[in-house]
């Protein structure tokens, strides 16, 4: 398990940090993200599921633009553990409620490589869901994603760098920043 950081040092990544987008620029795709889910999933008696935690935030502001009938649910599944680098799949929280037959909406705070939401679409799959879509607050730009792995409906790009706020942290700290960070090489 990595080391935890205190909030003094939490406090001094965010003074050196880089805001790459704006609260304005989030809500913004948080708007398109619903416009496009509503366009294409309206109709579907859809369940959307939250990956806990880091979708937390961004789902929850994205599921109250949706105003069509749906039903709610979470995942937990981590690679990170408190840390700023992956490791293997720890599932802390299986689907619920259950998936079979269903066209399910999995919700994440951010597409990087992909082997945690592939793991979570696999898995969603497996348990029977009818149809699967994935949406995503963040892209991070870069050439080391899973191959064949795509996100229905993303809202923002960002450059390759750790990224926190936005349900993203850094070592469990500042999720509930309303802007997105860089953390300064």
């Amino acid at each position: 398990m990595p080391s935890s950081i205190t909030p003094e040092q939490a406090l001094a990544i965010l003074r050196k940090a880089e805001q790459i987008c704006t609260p304005e620029q989030i809500q913004t795709a948080l708007d398109r993200l619903a416009a496009a889910i509503t366009d294409r999933l309206e109709h579907c008696n859809l369940l959307a599921l939250m990956v806990m935690n880091g979708a937390f935030i961004p789902a929850a502001q994205l599921l109250q633009r949706l105003s069509f009938p749906l039903q709610i649910g979470y995942l937990h599944a981590t690679r990170y553990r408190s840390g700023v680098r992956g490791g293997e799949i720890d599932w802390i929280a299986p689907p619920r409620p259950a998936v079979a037959g269903r066209t399910v909406l999995v919700i994440d705070d951010i597409f990087d490589e992909g082997d945690t939401l592939k793991a979570i679409l696999d898995t969603v799959r497996r348990q029977g869901a009818a149809d699967v879509y994935s949406a995503v607050l963040v892209n991070k730009q870069h050439d080391r994603k899973i191959a064949g792995l795509t996100v229905d409906f993303i809202g923002l790009d960002v450059p390759d760098r750790y990224v926190f706020g936005c349900g993203m942290d850094y070592r469990e700290y500042w999720r509930q920043l309303p802007a997105l960070y860089a953390v300064r090489d």
